[in-house]
């Protein structure tokens, strides 16, 4: 299991249900619950409904700034349809004496922090869920809306244009720690690494096999084919990046880190995103070790280390 179940992302949280005996169970066990919000009021107040009782968030209690970055607006406007993440303060009757749970997602965040102060280190493993992509990264959710960044660079051995080449928003992910600024709160990921070394991808292909590629890089002397997230060959031809394309295998040599592609044809592209396949889904890296083993040159490697106290 990935290091951080005690505190997944928003959305990846097992569903429950709702009543006023598991409520106040909640309350005193101080228990993280989930469920979607259904508006916000003219004061920023979060609306929730616990299989018909219902839940209020108001707007201090929305976010913790320090932990998400932002107190403005957009930052509570912008739950409204998607999952969220709460403690139970409180049981309150309304006016017809019908229970009213006041809520907290300000003190779930906090408890998610305060774990990770305490327990992230670089390497680990975490379940995270995509929130937004832009063009030099993707932001996730590692934890009860604990935001972190997921560099362009760092998503797959391969170099892509756009994170939407490999992940999508709203897309559960794993991915491993970096570097953790606890000063700054600052959290890097990394997800190369879980997606296998280049023996562990190379042996999924033989000599003579024809398969599916996209172009990811055109130099003077070829294209660069994508077969794998963490695996790519060469062909002579000269293409555009992001075909799609067939090729032959015509050799693969692990002692230089080669595979020699032939171009059979262009193909149309594919309308998803294909699945990534993990090698590594839990745990805690100290060291990744890319290049196979007789390698010509320099290991490829990643160190994690984890920063000075």
């Amino acid at each position: 299991m990935p290091e951080n179940q005690l505190f997944p992302p928003e959305g990846l949280r097992p569903p429950v249900r709702f009543t006023p005996e598991r409520l106040r169970e909640a309350m005193e066990r101080r228990d993280i619950l989930e469920a979607p919000v259904q508006r916000c009021d003219a004061e920023h107040a979060l609306h929730i409904d616990l299989d018909g009782i219902p839940g209020v968030i108001s707007r201090p209690e929305a976010i913790a700034p320090w932990i998400n970055g932002s107190g403005r607006d957009i930052a509570v406007l912008s739950r409204v349809g998607k999952p969220v993440c709460f403690t139970v303060q409180c049981l309150q009757a309304d006016g017809k004496g019908a229970p009213v749970a006041v809520l907290s997602r300000r003190a779930a965040q906090e408890a998610a922090m305060d774990w990770l102060l305490e327990h992230l280190e670089p390497g680990m493993v975490l379940a995270c869920r995509v929130t937004r992509l832009e063009p030099y990264g993707a932001f996730v959710d590692i934890g009860c809306g604990i935001i972190a960044i997921l560099p362009i660079e760092l998503m797959s051995v391969s170099r892509i244009a756009h994170p939407g080449q490999r992940v999508r928003e709203g897309e559960k992910i794993l991915a491993a720690v970096r570097s953790f600024d606890r000063e700054s709160r600052r959290i890097t990921m990394t997800m190369r690494e879980l997606l296998g070394t280049w023996m562990e991808n190379a042996s999924r292909f033989a000599p003579g096999e024809t398969v599916r590629g996209v172009v990811r890089s055109v130099k003077d002397y070829g294209s660069f084919i994508e077969l794998t997230p963490n695996l790519s060959g060469l062909a002579d031809a000269r293409l555009s990046p992001g075909d799609e394309v067939s090729v032959y295998i015509k050799s693969i040599r692990p002692e230089r880190m080669k595979i020699k592609l032939q171009v059979i044809e262009k193909l149309p592209p594919r309308q998803e995103v294909e699945p990534l396949r993990y090698q590594i889904t839990d745990g805690k890296l100290d060291r990744w070790v890319y290049s196979p083993p007789g390698y010509e040159k320099e290991p490829v490697e990643t160190i994690f280390t984890a920063p000075a106290p």
